[in-house]
């Protein structure tokens, strides 16, 4: 079984439609998990919820589709993270409005992939960052799934354990304008954390959307970046009367 991947698609449905159309080219897939953040930041909310929802896959919630659905206030976010919240719940249609309030709290478990959970932020907390490797060292050794896919940073990559040993795992390109993969073998007898990056605002020095697709047979990670007319996506944002900043970042892969 081949599964894509998503995470922190944010509204961007240029970003996501590059990474579905990659996902196709490099082999197919049988199955879709997305973990969270599917909406705010971008100018797209509606379109891109309707997208996902035609996917059909496993679903987790973000917290920006918390904020975004009413579920929480964006008191913690920063003012352009609000500002961006609210003009998404304003956007969203009330079906819609209703689907992203419904989504799901991780960690959850895929039927027919054992060992294998959903999250946004970590399996111990759903809002919480793994960015570096002793933010992993509670989730991995908490948690008894073998594998964990997380979101939230927009960094694409991970950790990994296997018995003593720690590892950070990061994706390793020849470019950064074409589009490219990254194939990653797992072991067997390793834990692992997968962020498949941020399908709509990569903030790890790369513009290029990003995904993953998790080959259960061949227990291998294929990492992916896939170029998209950004100038689109900004366009978008800017005419929406938006941030600036929100078109201005996804040109810098911050």
């Amino acid at each position: 079984m081949r599964i894509l991947v998503l995470s922190d698609i944010h509204g961007n449905l240029e970003g996501l439609e590059a990474c579905l159309a990659a996902a196709r080219s490099a082999g197919g897939y049988d199955r879709v998990f997305n973990l969270g953040d599917i909406v705010g930041y971008g100018a797209n909310p509606n379109e891109v919820v309707a997208r996902s929802r035609e996917l059909n896959g496993v679903y987790v919630r973000g917290n920006h589709d918390k904020a975004c659905s009413g579920i929480t206030d964006a008191e913690d976010f920063n003012h352009i993270a609000a500002l961006a919240a609210f003009w998404t719940k304003q956007k969203l249609t009330p079906e819609n409005l209703e689907w992203v309030r419904a989504l799901p709290q991780g960690p959850i478990s895929a039927d027919g992939v054992p060992g294998v959970q959903c999250v946004h932020g970590s399996p111990i907390h759903e809002d919480e960052y793994i960015i570096v490797v002793r933010d992993a060292y509670e989730p991995l050794t908490e948690t008894d799934a073998m594998l964990t896919f997380f979101g939230h940073t927009h960094i694409q990559g991970g950790f990994a354990v296997d018995g003593e040993e720690w590892l950070t795992l990061r994706p390793i390109y020849k470019s950064s304008d074409d589009a490219e993969m990254f194939t990653f073998p797992m072991k067997l007898s390793a834990k692992y954390l997968i962020n498949p990056g941020s399908a709509g605002q990569p903030r790890d020095g790369d513009w290029r959307a990003a995904c993953c697709i998790f080959d259960t047979e061949k227990h291998q990670i294929q990492f992916l970046r896939i170029p998209y007319d950004v100038k689109i996506t900004q366009k978008k944002i800017l005419d929406a009367n938006l941030p600036d900043r929100l078109a201005s970042r996804l040109s810098e892969g911050r």
